[in-house]
């Protein structure tokens, strides 16, 4: 049991040092992101054509923090990946851990590309149907700040790391801490968990938006499943 509990410390204690390492990353990225809050929402209102208010003392302030927040995430991408490499990397074989490079640019490519779908086919898509909802009934759309930048950044943020999951299910595959047959056997739980977490990041309660983030969930965890199929380590040979 001794021999047993060692090394496991000795992960935890490594996983404890990783995360302390992101967290100090994205802290540094938030201070020099905050600086810039005021570029970043401009640049952030584009695809709403009026101007956006505030109605509290402190609304535009935890806008400025929730944008630059995100840009903190974006801005310590490489750092986080690395890290999560690093943690998956003991378990790969001598031969496997020269995908690391393939893997790190694959994984900042998944992420931007979500955040990409979700500017350019979801959010323009939200934001024009509660928009036009209300015009349809004769009601002049005023976005406060907060709300405005709260919606836009948990969506990106949801996206961005959703477009991982892919990704990370194969290269748990193939570090053999999951299979495909396990994932399969989970997906009705994968996709109970992808509406549960749609209702909680989404701003609203409408089925219209849980769905555009929870059916993507779904396809991208089908993806992963497809993943760890072609890259999962293969099962040894029953002994006879």
């Amino acid at each position: 049991m001794t021999t047993f509990a060692h090394p496991l410390a000795r992960h935890i204690r490594a996983v404890k040092r990783r995360l302390l390492i992101v967290g100090a990353t994205v802290l540094a990225a938030f201070v020099a992101m905050f600086s810039m809050s005021a570029e970043l929402i401009a640049w952030f209102k584009r695809p709403f054509a009026d101007d956006l208010l505030f109605y509290g003392p402190a609304e535009a302030l935890l806008a400025s923090v929730k944008i630059s927040f995100l840009a903190a995430i974006v801005v310590s991408l490489p750092v986080m990946l690395h890290q999560f490499w690093k943690v998956v990397q003991p378990a790969l074989l001598p031969g496997e851990r020269r995908w690391g490079f393939p893997c790190f640019l694959l994984a900042t490519g998944f992420f931007a590309l979500g955040l990409a779908f979700c500017n350019v086919v979801i959010l323009p898509l939200v934001i024009d149907f509660f928009v036009s909802f209300g015009l349809e009934r004769e009601l002049k759309p005023e976005l406060a700040v907060g709300t405005y930048v709260d919606f836009n950044v948990k969506f990106l943020l949801a996206f961005g790391f959703a477009f991982e999951i892919p990704l990370a299910l194969s290269l748990l595959a193939r570090a053999g801490l999951v299979s495909a047959g396990q994932l399969v056997r989970y997906r009705r739980h994968a996709a109970m968990l992808a509406l549960i977490l749609s209702a909680v990041i989404t701003p609203d309660t409408t089925l219209f938006t849980m769905l555009l983030m929870a059916v993507p969930l779904i396809v991208l965890y089908e993806i992963g499943v497809w993943g760890a199929r072609l890259f999962g380590r293969p099962r040894p040979a029953a002994s006879l």
